[in-house]
């Protein structure tokens, strides 16, 4: 299995350059919250789990190399540095979930002396890392037996799009997890991933996986969507997010909205996968999901080199948001829940 995220307490962390795939495998240093930022920023690390725990481990490293006076002068620092560190990319909830979780574990063991407080938050962060494994392949399992009941247990097509495995998790993935699943269990015949411009994740990252673990696979321009559906047929769609709203509305990469539209045109069932801490309870709807907007480069350069006409302008949002009523299910550590039932489970969130 690919691995986006190594760390260990005498090594370190590092992560996977992603900039550079698939033609290099690279793995950069992260010392503390600036270098996990510029990271995070600059997409080296991206997907709403991944850039979570790569914060949170960017913390952690950070508070290991300083001195503090007292666990007051510690929280301190932390608070200040997080406040920071979750500008880097708005969108995504997991980042600043986490950071609420983290921050709230601090003033609950203010009483701890600076070395046991700075073990038990690095122990947050590290403990971030090894539970997101068991609870992709969690998603993969119940993702994987939703599509299989709908399809009677036949061999089935899914498309997917952006990048949801594991480089962009801490590993095994969300919707490709799913994907990985159904082919573990022989239940894949061909699986679809779209390029995703403009920033290509689909066929530098999603592809590259997929390869790497020999799934059978073929990948399509964004706007073959359509065709592949009404020629090929598709079983079922399943897309990541990075956030999800109180009423399912769902924000995940740009394009998503359009092939959830297509599928209810040509009754695919069209499925979310995405760890419970991507439900934002705080937000009623979809329209309160703020909407990162990238720099125009993305847009009219390819590896540096631009392909757009000198002087046009750009927009170039990073999402969209998909209505709750175009998605069929949440597929989450915890089962497949129908976006009008999310409320039921809001007790159950872990804070």
């Amino acid at each position: 299995m690919l691995q986006a995220i190594k760390y260990s307490e005498s090594e370190g962390l590092d992560i996977l350059d992603q900039l550079l795939l698939p033609q290099q495998s690279v793995y950069i240093k992260i010392k503390n919250i600036d270098d996990g930022f510029r990271a995070i920023k600059t997409m080296q690390v991206r997907g709403a789990p991944a850039i979570a725990i790569v914060g949170m481990l960017s913390m952690a490293e950070e508070l290991k190399s300083l001195s503090f006076q007292s666990s007051g002068e510690l929280i301190q620092r932390m608070n200040q540095r997080l406040t920071y560190l979750i500008t880097s990319r708005p969108t995504a909830v997991n980042l600043s979930n986490a950071c609420h979780h983290i921050r709230q574990l601090a003033e609950e063991n203010l009483q701890l002396g600076v070395s046991e407080l700075r073990d038990k938050l690095v122990k947050f962060a590290v403990d971030m890392l090894e539970n997101d494994i068991a609870d992709n392949k969690a998603i993969g399992k119940h993702g994987a037996e939703a599509i299989k009941s709908l399809n009677s247990g036949k061999q089935v097509n899914v498309l997917t799009h952006c990048n949801t495995g594991s480089l962009a998790t801490a590993g095994y993935g969300t919707a490709l997890g799913v994907i990985r699943a159904l082919h573990e269990g022989g239940n894949l015949a061909h699986a679809y991933c779209t390029e995703t411009r403009p920033y290509n994740q689909g066929c530098r990252l999603t592809a590259y996986e997929l390869v790497h673990d020999k799934i059978p696979a073929t990948l399509i321009c964004d706007s073959m969507v359509s065709l592949l559906m009404g020629k090929t047929g598709v079983s079922a769609v399943v897309v990541g997010a990075d956030r999800v709203a109180a009423n399912g509305d769902t924000a995940n990469k740009i394009g998503t909205q359009q092939i959830a539209i297509i599928a209810k045109h040509f009754n695919v069932p069209f499925f979310v996968a995405a760890p419970f801490t991507s439900v934002d309870f705080n937000l009623a709807s979809g329209d309160l999901i703020p909407i990162e907007e990238r720099p125009s480069d993305e847009l009219a350069c390819v590896n540096g080199m631009r392909i757009a006409a000198q002087g046009i302008t750009c927009w170039n949002p990073a999402f969209d948001v998909t209505p709750a009523n175009l998605i069929t299910g949440i597929i989450t550590e915890r089962g497949v829940i129908k976006p009008a039932e999310l409320s039921t489970h809001k007790k159950k969130q872990i804070i």
